[in-house]
């Protein structure tokens, strides 16, 4: 299959970015090292250029309803402006895909989708599409970039006359940026340090970057990869598709029952809520290595004893933390923060230890 670039792809070519193939594109992994990108974002500014992921937008007095039947979070809760976290719950006890959701009115919504699932989601979306909501797949037309950090603000204030002060955390609005109308700010992070995800048509894109990047040199502004993005969200526990969900997994044991509302029915809605009753039987867990070592995906968990609790499904090394830290699936008996586990490392076992989300506590 050949790989898709983003419309900014030899803009960062230029910058030295190593480029690797990742969800069908080819993007920057990382532009200086890892470790040196992840501190830029938790300490100053950087800016991600996500644009590989998948925009859907739903028109009509329908559009509501469509999203309520499919989604596991209660999107009525949510006026003009606001944001929510879900996922798109599959009809065996698995996971679609989780996303964002937009609302611009009560008949203009947006979904924001994995970019390796843009099609499966696209046609699931259409699937229950029976009431003739208006879709439009408008991925291929507009770049992302994440601008994060505690300075991402003081950066980006320079280019809007919006107050981005007043934006709270999960809101956004569509106002003028970067001598750009309607660009789409958003204040939903994947990385704990604070800052916005700024939506620009991908005529814009590069006068755009190059503006943030003017506005936040003063304040050590980098361009960050896919390698720091992806430390940064395991030190907050946050779940990568694919990794800590799957069509596989079940949303409950990976800790999203705080996005299942079952006071409305979506797909599946019946078998989640039995499953709630009944218990769950494993839990996605957030844990810190002990010893020297760096857990892996697909690593197995072990007790005391050496049997079998679980598995990894994300881990690194923790630049803020320096030791290894994970995400996994446990035993509920190990579940608890404070449980004691091993990481099979070859032939070697790693203790470690079950901590509460996020890993990594500023």
């Amino acid at each position: 299959m050949e790989l898709k670039n983003v419309a900014l792809n030899d803009l960062h070519e230029s910058l030295g970015a190593k480029m690797v193939p990742f969800a069908g594109y080819n993007m920057p992994v990382r532009y200086s090292s890892d470790i040196e990108e992840h501190n830029t974002v938790r300490n100053a500014v950087g800016v991600f250029d996500v644009s590989h992921m998948g925009e859907f937008v739903l028109e009509g007095p329908e559009a509501m309803d469509l999203i309520q039947r499919i989604v596991s979070n209660d999107v009525s809760k949510l006026v003009d402006g606001q944001a929510q976290y879900a996922y798109l719950p599959n009809e065996t006890g698995g996971v679609v895909d989780d996303l964002l959701i937009y609302r611009f009115n009560q008949e203009k919504w947006m979904l924001v989708v994995n970019a390796s699932n843009i099609d499966k989601d696209w046609d699931w979306v259409n699937k229950y599409n029976t009431k003739g909501v208006s879709l439009k797949n408008v991925s291929d037309n507009y770049s992302l970039f994440a601008v994060q950090g505690p300075k991402a603000t003081a950066a980006l204030q320079k280019l809007t006359d919006v107050n981005l002060e007043d934006i709270k955390f999960y809101n956004f609005i569509v106002g003028p940026m970067a001598g750009v109308d309607h660009v789409i700010i958003s204040a939903t992070g994947y990385t704990g340090a604070g800052g916005f995800e700024i939506y620009v048509h991908n005529d814009h894109a590069e006068s755009v970057w190059k503006q943030i990047f003017e506005a936040g040199e003063e304040f050590g502004i980098k361009p960050i990869g896919l390698g720091a993005r992806d430390t940064l969200r395991l030190e907050m526990g946050y779940c990568l598709y694919g990794n800590d969900i799957t069509d596989e997994t079940s949303p409950l044991e990976a800790g999203l029952g705080w996005v299942t509302k079952f006071t409305k029915d979506f797909t599946n809605s019946e078998a989640l809520k039995a499953e709630k009753e009944a218990g769950v039987k494993r839990k996605l867990v957030g844990f810190k290595v002990l010893d020297k070592g760096i857990p892996r995906s697909h690593y197995e968990l072990l007790d005391a004893e050496e049997n079998v609790i679980g598995e990894v499904t994300s881990g690194s090394m923790s630049p803020c933390m320096g030791c290894g830290i994970g995400l996994g699936y446990v035993t509920k008996a190990f579940s608890a923060p404070g449980s004691e586990i091993y990481v099979a490392v070859r032939n070697r076992r790693l203790k470690a230890e079950v901590v509460k989300l996020p890993i990594y506590k500023k």
